[in-house]
């Protein structure tokens, strides 16, 4: 790992990270801040746009549409920083080599953060015999079929854990809830969660009471420690692990999180994901890190938790490149944002490695919180894209 070396000789140093969610975007961003005029830095995406995941609850409830809700990759402009949109097709951590599918990249410092897919095939029949709403397709397919829902069952099952923002079945069911009682027809319908956790979100005690009771004062059944199996298309019934089965009329699925082909191809995948150093990120491979979702860190799948990665992710890069001083552990501490309904959010705040145990803080829902979550989105959309 020469890269100190090529410095010194009047080198930039080739820093290429893959992958443009929260980790990519916020460690790019810190790296132009800090080194961009002494580093080239690429950042490779196979999609033309970013947008944050609670937005697909706007389109999916027909507030917003696509269009505005994505922000164009074209919008950044940050030094020493380039952005390619390119199908990742393969890359060696050992050789730290990427290639897409429109050319080769050679890096002296690589950076996964490719986040999580989805494997819609774990679950059979949950394309022809239900829905789900973790993709754009899948939230514009219920775009349509939401407002025609006016009688029955509405089941909001996990098919999987880990999955992305562990609070988003209960923002789901609580959504739904809202969009029924205003539509006029709640009391024709039952909406229930199948979730694999003991609770809402076990790390939050109080969060956790919070939801069961909103659920609770809102008529919503909570059915914990299970998971969809599979779903029976011919009798619109969801069986779970255990072999019982739910009936329902509306089916609105997380689907089984799994790693990116290209990440398990690349040999990097151990017990299902990326194992890391917690204390700065790198992986077993000189030179190569991994942040967010791809990784098996032991924080939540949630961009808060990549972006709080990256920044020591970052960190660790500058230090490994200008032989400074190493950044102090990751703190695996980051806030999620819990819609409850009726224009009110919630918050939690966890820290995951700095006592012996996790810990959560919750904050009631408010109307103030729903600005502080606006100002959220505002504050990195203008960060990252200078929007």
């Amino acid at each position: 790992f020469n890269v100190h070396l090529n410095m010194t000789l009047d080198m930039k140093p080739h820093i290429v990270v893959l992958g443009a969610g929260f980790g990519g975007l916020e460690l790019t961003s810190v790296l132009s801040e800090r080194i961009g005029d002494r580093a080239e830095i690429t950042l490779i995406d196979k999609n033309d746009t970013f947008y944050f995941g609670f937005s697909k609850f706007d389109v999916m409830f027909g507030k917003k549409t696509d269009d505005a809700v994505k922000i164009p990759y074209s919008a950044i402009a940050k030094p020493g920083v380039r952005f390619r949109r390119e199908e990742i097709t393969a890359f060696d951590p050992a050789s730290k080599r990427v290639t897409t599918d429109k050319g080769s990249y050679q890096a002296d410092v690589l950076v996964i953060a490719l986040g999580a897919d989805y494997d819609m095939d774990a679950t059979p029949g949950l394309i022809d015999g239900g829905n789900e709403f973790y993709t754009f397709a899948g939230a514009n397919k219920l775009r349509e079929i939401i407002p025609t829902f006016k009688k029955g069952h509405a089941l909001v099952g996990v098919c999987g854990a880990p999955f992305k923002c562990p609070p988003a079945p209960s923002e789901c069911a609580l959504l739904m809830h809202d969009h029924l009682t205003s539509t006029g027809v709640r009391y024709e319908c039952e909406i229930t969660i199948v979730m694999p956790f003991p609770s809402p979100i076990p790390p939050s005690p109080d969060s956790s009471k919070a939801l069961l009771e909103a659920f609770v004062e809102r008529n919503i059944k909570f059915i914990p420690k299970k998971k969809v199996g599979f779903i029976d298309k011919p009798r619109k019934t969801a069986v779970l692990d255990d072999g019982s089965e739910i009936p329902f009329d509306l089916f609105l699925g997380i689907p089984k999180h799994v790693p990116p082909k290209v990440v398990i191809e690349s040999g990097m995948v151990e017990n299902g994901w990326v194992p890391v150093d917690r204390k700065d990120l790198s992986t077993k491979y000189r030179g190569v890190y991994a942040v967010g979702d791809v990784t098996a860190v032991g924080t939540p799948k949630a961009g808060v938790f990549a972006e709080g990665a990256a920044k020591v992710a970052a960190d660790a890069i500058i230090a490994e490149l200008e032989h400074g001083e190493n950044p102090g552990p990751y703190n695996g501490a980051g806030s999620c944002y819990i819609e409850y309904g009726e224009g009110k959010v919630g918050r939690v705040d966890v820290d995951f490695f700095s006592g012996p145990a996790p810990k959560g803080i919750h904050h009631d829902p408010s109307e103030l919180m729903m600005i502080e979550k606006e100002h959220f989105g505002s504050s990195r959309k203008s960060r990252w894209f200078g929007l």
